[in-house]
């Protein structure tokens, strides 16, 4: 508790509000992160994007997608979110997000994608087809897609295939 603005407040502008923690969450709305991590299928000129969403407190992967820097990929990644009822989405200062993410639950700015970042780095790391600089990379998307699918499928979402 910040005491120094505590004592410049006059008491009848201060409220205090009790509840729990799923409830306050839930009040909150749910908040995600979303982003888009580059890598090639074949050679360099072969662009091959994941965009995926995590949730902003928790770092939980809540949907992926692979495809093309294009706004059709993100609005099927918006259309894997729509169930979750985010009310708040930060991101980076993509094209795609400002005109398909209502300006009011959109917040552009690294501040809030740390996890996100922290998130790339980690599949970087765990996964030689997403280096930059590789001598490991997909021949065909199908690959491209099944194998980065399937570790997300494994230590994101638990599912052992």
């Amino acid at each position: 508790m910040n005491q120094a603005v505590l004592q410049d407040l006059a008491p009848e502008h201060v409220g205090v509000e009790i509840c729990r923690a799923d409830e306050l969450a839930q009040r909150r709305g749910l908040a995600s992160e979303l982003d888009e991590m580059w890598s090639y299928v074949g050679k360099k000129v072969e662009p091959r994007w994941l965009w995926h969403a995590i949730d902003h407190h928790s770092g939980t992967v809540l949907a992926y997608v692979f495809g093309r820097r294009k706004d059709a990929v993100f609005l099927q990644l918006q259309a894997l979110l729509e169930p979750f009822g985010i009310t708040r989405f930060y991101t980076d200062g993509w094209g795609a997000y400002e005109r398909h993410i209502a300006p009011e639950q959109h917040h552009v700015g690294k501040e809030n994608t740390q996890k996100i970042a922290s998130n790339h780095i980690n599949l970087r790391t765990r996964i030689t087809r997403l280096v930059r600089r590789t001598i490991c990379f997909s021949k065909t998307t199908t690959m491209h897609d099944l194998v980065i699918g399937l570790f997300i499928n494994r230590y994101e979402f638990g599912v052992a295939l």
